[in-house]
């Protein structure tokens, strides 16, 4: 009995100690496609010189509930010429319990949450370059890990810098 009530104590804190979290919706905020080069950029050879930025922008709603606007910008050039410009805003709302500190809520909106909205937002930009008839344009999985922890590293260096200025 009293190791029943021993692995019922284990499990309730178990349940305590995960956080709270959902997706509450998916969507496409905003998306834009261009050809500014056409119709002469189909007459020349192919060979593209594709500059993908991305950006991750969060919002809070309410306690609890944010917006996270995953921004992927893809720019193709043949020679100099721009053959396509596509930039999608893929969004979702997340619900993250209150439970989350606030290093561990950081890593969640600028790492997790990205990575759950970028297989959106890479299709997007493939169905629109397909529709548009370039060639098929498959975009490699990101590391939204690193380049969470890049920025962390980066804001940290920032900070020391302007203290060791203001010193």
């Amino acid at each position: 009995m009293a190791e029943e009530q021993q692995a019922n104590g284990a499990a309730a804190e178990n349940q305590q100690q995960q956080v709270q979290f959902a997706i509450q919706r998916i969507y496409a905020k905003d998306i834009s496609f261009e050809t500014p080069s056409s119709p002469a950029i189909f007459r020349k050879e192919w060979k593209p010189d594709l500059k993908l930025d991305l950006n991750v922008k969060h919002e809070k709603i309410e306690d609890g509930v944010y917006e996270v606007v995953l921004t992927l910008t893809a720019t193709n050039k043949v020679e100099d010429d721009v053959a396509f410009l596509c930039e999608v805003h893929q969004a979702g709302i997340f619900t993250i319990g209150e439970e989350v500190q606030d290093g561990q809520l950081a890593h969640m909106l600028g790492s997790f949450c990205p990575n759950i909205l970028f297989p959106y937002a890479r299709e997007c930009v493939s169905n629109l370059v397909n529709r548009a008839t370039f060639p098929q344009l498959n975009l490699a999985p990101v590391n939204f890990d690193a380049i969470f922890q890049r920025h962390m590293q980066q804001q940290a260096e920032q900070a020391q810098g302007q203290q060791t200025a203001d010193a």
